[in-house]
């Protein structure tokens, strides 16, 4: 119920949104794209982790790898589905709490949490305080084996609870004051201050806000290449994050899915094949900074180089950066690519909740102002301007998002995110030595890993799954010790009820033993395609 709300929410704000924009392309005289077939979905599909069943060849269709799919009017999956965790803990990195017996979870069963509209209704269920304190141990346990969702639960925000008694709205533009005072602006200003500095743009050349999530980053970028280039057509990777696609639905644009590389990188042959067929429209290029799955990053340089070659010049593309995790992570990682401002690209989009730790949702977009300049518009109502996604914006998460950056600064983030990178190569190898098959793309704290074939051990450690493959992304609350447990307890099961079998020669357990993935030993998964 709690989805279906979240969705209904998030599908009536972008049907204003759409509606929105086809009025300005009207008051501009811009062509809308071709419309998008009345039967398109618009959600991308999501593992059922409830189906105890292992996916088999026949549940999951087997697209040919070199395929570019047209999501105009192709109503197929797109995307890969993003995980959302229904928690979030302080002190989650110390010992795994046990289970709550049947009598706690009755408690919180949906009868007893229900809410009484009469003084009889009220009789037989629990007080308000004891669901709580039930619930508070539910969280503790959960965020104790939180291992398939990046979530940052280091952390301690006490300094910030007396703030929690105000109603604290940032609504409008965070640049430009509105008549309501309770608002925490110099603090979002800080914050995007902060990362237009990390990414390299001059200082009279960058806005931005703080997002409730990544997904809203990605739909202001998307919005704002949409409004830029009307008849572009949007480039993306088969495995790019879902959000950029519902982007595409939501504002009617022609969009493309790249195919990709085994270990996730967008194909770059099949990406320069497509653009060279559309030379005559404009380029909108989705740049992933760590693919939800894999964890993998498309080189920038090479689609670059690409756009080059096939004569776009600066003003006929425009290049968006999802950079949910990793953008947050590549600035402290010597060495990595660079993903800055100094390039030619327009806009980057990351979560604030996933490396620095929050108790809400949030994220951070940044772009160039003279993009947001094409959809500003003043309102009267708020003696502000609207530039953003949402109209109350959640001044709580600025200040959150402000208070982490603060007590960590520069070496601290860093030191968090070498942390992580090396415990993943920790579980990758813990992993290898237990005969199961895993992976680890470079400059990535996500290990892939074969999915295993007891539902209930995929629960209990909250592991995130696609097809024939599961993955574990390493934060700072995923401890080695934890890590040891996890083996262990994967080893029995496999030991005991046997390893995933590949679903199809072309599924993901299939192409984590391919050779682009890099030289580092890797378990065979069961069976053998090519002798059967």
């Amino acid at each position: 119920k709690e989805h279906q709300f979240h969705f209904f929410v998030c599908k009536m704000l972008a049907l204003r949104n759409a509606r929105a924009v086809a009025l300005r392309a009207t008051r501009y005289s811009r062509s809308p794209s071709a419309p998008i077939s009345s039967s398109c979905r618009l959600f991308a599909s999501t593992p059922d982790l409830t189906d105890s069943t292992p996916p088999s060849s026949s549940a999951a269709p087997t697209l040919d790898n070199e395929d570019v799919l047209d999501f105009t009017s192709d109503t197929t999956l797109s995307g890969t589905p993003s995980p959302w965790a229904v928690f979030d803990a302080w002190g989650a990195g110390g010992d795994v709490h046990a289970s709550l017996d049947d009598e706690e979870m009755k408690v919180l069963s949906d009868e007893s949490v229900a809410i009484p509209f009469t003084s009889s209704d009220r009789e037989g269920m629990g007080t308000e305080t004891e669901i709580l304190e039930t619930y508070d141990k539910l969280l503790k346990r959960r965020s104790s084996v939180h291992f398939g969702y990046p979530y940052n639960l280091m952390y301690d925000h006490k300094e910030l609870h007396p703030f929690m008694k105000y109603s604290i709205n940032n609504l409008g533009d965070p640049f430009v004051t509105s008549n309501y005072g309770v608002h925490s602006r110099q603090f979002e200003v800080a914050v995007v201050d902060f990362f237009a500095k990390l990414w390299k743009i001059p200082k009279d050349d960058y806005w931005g806000y703080v997002t409730t999530c990544g997904t809203e980053g990605n739909l202001h970028g998307v919005l704002l290449a949409r409004e830029r280039l009307p008849d572009g057509v949007l480039y993306s990777s088969r495995e790019t994050h879902y959000s950029i696609f519902k982007a595409a639905r939501y504002y009617r644009m022609d969009a493309k899915s790249i195919p990709t590389l085994p270990m996730g990188e967008i194909d770059y042959d099949a990406l320069e094949k497509e653009l060279a067929a559309n030379k005559d429209k404009p380029a909108i290029i989705n740049v992933n900074v760590g693919t939800t799955v894999k964890g993998a990053v498309d080189n920038l340089d090479r689609i670059l180089r690409i756009l080059k070659s096939l004569g776009f010049s600066r003003d006929q593309f425009h290049i968006h950066c999802d950079g949910a995790l990793f953008a947050m992570m590549m600035p402290f990682i010597d060495y990595a690519p660079e993903i800055s401002f100094e390039k030619p690209i327009d806009s980057i989009a990351v979560s604030g909740h996933k490396m620095l730790g929050c108790p809400m949702p949030c994220g951070i977009a940044l772009t160039r102002k003279e993009h947001v300049d094409k959809v500003e518009q003043r309102i009267d109502y708020l003696n502000s301007v609207d530039t953003t996604i949402m109209g109350s914006r959640n001044g709580q998460a600025a200040l959150y998002l402000w208070y982490s950056l603060r007590k960590k600064g520069v070496e601290g983030v860093k030191k968090d995110v070498m942390e992580c990178l090396e415990t993943a190569a920790y579980l990758r190898d813990e992993l290898t030595k237990a005969g199961l098959t895993c992976r680890l793309n470079d400059l990535s704290s996500t290990v892939v890993l074969e999915r295993p074939v007891d539902d209930s051990f995929i629960k209990r450690w909250q592991l995130a799954c696609e097809d024939d493959i599961a993955h574990v992304v390493v934060m700072p609350n995923v401890t080695r010790e934890k890590i040891d447990l996890f083996v262990k307890d994967f080893k029995e099961i496999a030991e005991k009820q046997g390893r995933m079998a590949p679903s199809s020669e072309l599924s993901p357990l299939s192409k984590l033993v391919s050779s682009s993935w890099g030289g580092a030993k890797v378990v065979s998964p069961v069976g053998d395609f090519k002798a059967e």
